[in-house]
């Protein structure tokens, strides 16, 4: 399995190197997320369903690291090439101080956030 860390996964998906993918619920995904990252919850999560053959590596991430390691060793095992994960999750994304989206609900919608 491949840890990558949140510099590595912000260089390659600014470059279209990969596909991100986020493994969190639903809900989690609609109060915040990384621009780009296509939803794959855990909780139905189907290694062939993935979006593989794009000639892009797929790198999975979820809020710390647990859930998309679960996912990776689910995608090793059925003997698909996708085994990098953001090891530090959403929670290193936003303590990098990296761009995202979070729902605001005062004006329900989404809106860019940057914590540092």
């Amino acid at each position: 399995m491949e840890n990558w860390t949140v510099q590595q996964t912000a260089e390659a998906l600014e470059k279209g190197e990969i596909i991100l993918v986020d493994v969190r619920e639903p809900d989690e995904y609609h109060a915040e997320r990384i621009r780009g990252a296509l939803l794959y919850p855990l909780s139905t999560f189907d290694p062939a369903g993935l979006p593989l053959g794009q000639g892009r590596k797929v790198v999975l991430h979820c809020k710390a690291g647990g859930r998309s390691a679960q996912a990776v060793q689910a995608c090793m095992g059925a003997g698909l090439d996708v085994t990098a994960h953001m090891a530090d999750g959403m929670q290193g994304w936003k303590a990098e101080g990296m761009t995202y989206f979070r729902f605001n609900p005062a004006s329900g919608r989404m809106e860019e956030a940057a914590d540092s």
